[in-house]
């Protein structure tokens, strides 16, 4: 009996973990801890505790004024999961040069269930950077030219069941929030090879993306480039897919002689 509620008790304590590393994630500055209890729903002392181990571990830095933030421990674990992730590495510098074409930023989305997770990006140095595509950002499949890609890589019943799942939540008025929009937009990517973002996960920014396939033609990233609206060329989708392909090949996807 002692030992499902000592592992019950060990889930919990790693849950308000958790909780207090999201916190802590989503402030700008370093957080007090009657804050940080306030926003988690923890009593001060059970925070104070947590915070104290993980202060003890770098996951978390307390600085002189009482205040807490990220600790460094995490900037290593997130550089060593970024060092391990080899599509990224052979990307990188097929980013950069098409970077340099277009002048505008470069990302590389993977799939985790039901969203993106943007793995690379290259600034523009010309605009703000948007949320959604830093390195590590999650957006929602249906609202992104990625995502798109990799739902028009599904089977229709799998599209219609990531529909029910999700609900199609939309971010702008221009979102594919209704499943018969959203099944016409994949026919079409699946006939172009190419998906577009036109203001659907954010208003004046617009994306378009192209697919990244693996030794065996399976889609395992999207790379695209995303710019505000006023600066947005969609010729830029020729030199998109010629990317693509290139770091496909380079992942082992055989070229169209050997095909």
């Amino acid at each position: 009996m002692a030992e499902p509620q000592a592992e019950k008790a060990s889930i919990q304590v790693i849950e308000r973990m958790m909780s207090l590393l999201d916190v802590l994630a989503d402030m700008p500055e370093p957080a007090s801890l009657k804050v940080l209890a306030k926003n988690t729903g923890l009593h001060p002392s059970t925070a104070h505790r947590i915070l104290a181990a993980m202060t003890s571990a770098a996951i978390v830095e307390r600085h002189d004024a009482g205040t807490y933030a990220l600790g460094i421990r995490l900037l290593e674990l997130g550089n060593l999961v970024k060092s391990r992730i080899n599509i990224r590495q052979i990307a990188l510098p097929y980013m950069q040069q098409l970077h340099e074409l277009v002048g505008e930023a470069v990302n590389l989305g993977i799939r985790h269930e039901d969203e993106i997770i943007y793995v690379e990006r290259t600034s523009s140095g010309r605009s703000l950077v948007r949320v959604v595509y830093l390195v590590g950002g999650r957006a929602p499949l249906h609202l992104t030219s990625v995502g798109k890609l990799f739902l028009a890589a599904d089977a229709a019943a799998d599209v219609r069941a990531y529909a029910r799942r999700t609900g199609l939540p939309g971010k702008t008025p221009h979102s594919l929030t209704r499943l018969e929009a959203l099944e016409k937009e994949l026919d079409k990517i699946r006939r172009h090879e190419v998906a577009f973002d036109n203001e659907e996960a954010e208003i004046g920014l617009r994306c378009i993306a192209a697919p990244v396939l693996d030794d065996e033609g399976q889609m395992v990233a999207g790379l695209s480039v995303s710019a505000p609206s006023d600066r947005h060329n969609a010729d830029w989708a020729k030199a998109i897919k010629l990317t693509a392909s290139e770091i496909s090949r380079a992942l082992g996807y055989p070229s169209p002689a050997r095909r």
